[in-house]
């Protein structure tokens, strides 16, 4: 059996909402496992210079969670990745290897499609689950966790979001030293000022994109980012002084923005990259399928 997977690049926080907005964009990774090939790990694009080839690979070791999760054995194959999210810069790139591995590992065992007990899989093998929402269900997702278990509901976005990706090209900030800046407690009014900010989100992202400025403002996690990443720190203040919709795109240093009528987003300068990109409406599908013998 041959399969491949597409998995979208994710921004997760949007601003205000902390570990449970995730946004999906038109930006992937392609996984194709080979159950009738050598055990082989094979990456290009994205992180091949960096990235394991070998059973420790986040990919190959994500596919092995998930079959003992579901109480199988995998069976031995080759794993070549098309990575085009880069990796350590907030857009999803460890999400998109895990929510890729559990949908193979799923198929490869059996047949079945994503569901939230493969949800809970991923979040709980990613540590959070607003990424991998956003990855497997596509557009806007809200992740929350009820009796113990990790859900999502998902939104269809507003046709006038414009996304544009600020990835600087030098900068890099892993998840766990962007999570260790965060305050251990915050004043009841950063929480309430927050749950307004969130709500208005929601509000912003489906109907209202002219409240984005707004409604992206937050108190509980940005500025300790931020203090991590003196560069998307500068960018990020003259893009709130133009009045560009922006926030810290996951735990940066890529920064999201939106463009309006009123504002759009500046070249950022030397050393930066901007994407515009598209919001992807599908999440994680398989592209192929092939028995073996075919």
């Amino acid at each position: 059996m041959r399969l491949t997977v597409r998995v979208p690049a994710t921004v997760a926080n949007l601003g205000p909402g902390f570990d449970a907005f995730g946004l999906a964009l038109a930006l992937h990774n392609d996984i194709t496992v080979d159950t009738d090939a050598e055990p082989s790990v094979t990456i290009e694009g994205e992180g091949a210079d960096e990235l394991p080839p070998d059973e420790t690979n986040l990919v190959v070791s994500a596919m092995r969670s998930t079959a003992e999760a579901l109480d199988r054995r995998l069976p031995t194959l080759g794993v070549h990745c098309v990575n085009r999210i880069p990796v350590a810069t907030g857009l999803g790139s460890s999400a998109a290897a895990i929510v890729g591995a559990v949908i193979l590992a799923a198929r490869v065992l059996d047949g079945i499609e994503p569901s939230e007990s493969l949800l809970a899989i991923a979040a709980k093998l990613e540590g959070h689950a607003d990424n991998v929402a956003a990855a497997i269900h596509g557009g806007v997702t809200i992740a929350y966790e009820d009796r113990r278990t990790w859900r999502s509901e998902h939104l269809v976005p507003s046709p006038g979001l414009r996304p544009v990706l600020l990835i600087p090209e030098r900068d890099r900030l892993r998840t766990e030293d962007a999570r260790r800046v965060l305050p251990g407690t915050v004043s009841r009014a950063d929480a309430t000022f927050n749950a307004g900010r969130a709500a208005l989100m929601v509000l912003a992202l489906r109907e209202r994109p002219e409240l984005l400025a707004v409604a992206m403002q937050d108190r509980l996690h940005q500025e300790a980012r931020l203090g991590l990443a003196q560069a998307s720190r500068g960018l990020f203040d003259r893009l709130r002084e133009a009045s560009v919709p922006v926030c810290v795109a996951g735990s940066g240093p890529t920064l999201l923005a939106f463009e309006t009528e009123e504002a759009a987003v500046p070249d950022p300068g030397d050393g930066w990259r901007a994407l515009r990109l598209d919001v992807d409406l599908d999440g994680a599908r398989v592209l192929e399928e092939t028995e073996q013998g075919e």
